[in-house]
């Protein structure tokens, strides 16, 4: 498939720049793949389209304040650093703007931390950098398409109700919209809730530069499914329900692990690892019978995989409806449950 199939006209006053004073107030369309119908409803109605038993999958990935501000020793000009990810105490894989040469040092909170690009995209710091020291110097990396500084608002609401494991860069979006008292009216309705972690990285936001879509390699990221998850997937598959995954990040790693769910030997064991898994059209999905998830930019994996589960034309069509009913786009946007 080529990539300008999956481009569509987003206009700018749809991007989502806060969140909602609500959780659960946004919007929820609903794309039913077997009638092709598109539905609107809040998210607070999410509860309804579960039909016991059936299993609901979410990302309890913590987002960490990875963004730093800073200035160049020699300059002082100004820098924006993203720690991408953790290679030792002191070394982190990073993104910087502006650009910064091999050998250049970088300043951190008013002279008390130092740092070196010893490689391309490789920074060390002078002192380690444990996960408390990086709370109060760091940011949370909002995503380039929010067009303001990240508040004290931004820790909380970038962050899902159930994070717990530490190792983000950014927030699986779709899980956003959950509160404690819709995921307990959920489970009062008998669906039984499952966690995996995947460390959301730049993998996930790596652009598709290659017409051909099948050219594009994903970068690795990082995930846990536990063997208790494991047990509640295979129980659920045997009963004849559903999976339900929240977003994509989600789906990758369940996806990843597919082969493990037939593993009747082994039915509690953990699975983890690294997925540089690309779905695309054409993927045949293996556990995964629901998915939630919020809209994607054009052009991105994060879309191709919405159209891998729906079909290309249901989900550009399901778009449309979106950008005429003015939704709201992007992480601090509304949802689509696909079914």
């Amino acid at each position: 498939m080529k990539l300008s199939e999956f481009d569509y006209y987003l206009p700018k006053e749809l991007i989502a720049q806060e969140p909602k004073a609500c959780r659960d107030a946004s919007r929820l369309l609903v794309v039913d793949r077997k009638t092709g119908t598109i539905s609107h409803r809040s998210f607070r109605d999410l509860a309804g389209y579960f039909k016991p038993p059936e299993l609901l999958v979410l990302n309890n990935t913590r987002v960490i304040p990875a963004r730093l501000l800073g200035v160049k020793k020699d300059t002082l000009g100004k820098v924006d650093v993203l720690l991408a990810e953790r290679l030792s105490d002191k070394r982190f894989k990073v993104l910087i703007k502006p650009h910064l040469k091999i050998g250049g040092e970088l300043i951190f909170n008013h002279g008390t931390i130092r740092a070196q690009l010893v490689e391309d995209k490789c920074l060390e710091f002078k002192d380690a950098l444990p996960a408390e020291a990086l709370k109060k110097i760091g940011l949370m990396p909002l995503p380039p398409y929010i067009k303001r500084q990240p508040g004290e608002r931004d820790s909380l609401r970038y962050q899902t109700v159930y994070a717990r494991n530490p190792g983000a860069i950014a927030a699986p979006t779709a899980g956003l919209h959950f509160t404690r008292e819709l995921l307990k009216k959920i489970e009062e309705k008998e669906v039984k809730l499952a966690h995996i972690t995947l460390h959301v990285g730049v993998g996930t936001f790596k652009p598709v530069r290659s017409e051909d879509i099948r050219n594009h390699i994903m970068e690795p990221e990082e995930f846990n499914i536990p063997g208790k998850t494991v047990k509640d997937i295979i129980t659920i598959k045997e009963k004849g329900g559903r999976v339900f995954a929240v977003g994509t990040t989600t789906t990758r790693a369940l996806e990843t692990s597919a082969a493990i769910f037939t593993n009747h030997e082994a039915p509690t064991t953990k699975h983890c690892g690294h997925t540089n898994l690309f779905i695309y059209p054409g993927y045949k999905f293996k556990l995964v019978d629901c998915l939630l998830t919020n809209f994607h930019l054009p052009k991105t994996t994060l879309l191709m995989l919405a159209c891998a589960f729906a079909g290309r034309g249901l989900i550009m069509q399901a778009y449309q409806e979106a950008i005429k009913e003015k939704y709201r786009f992007y992480s601090y946007g509304d949802a689509m449950l696909i079914l």
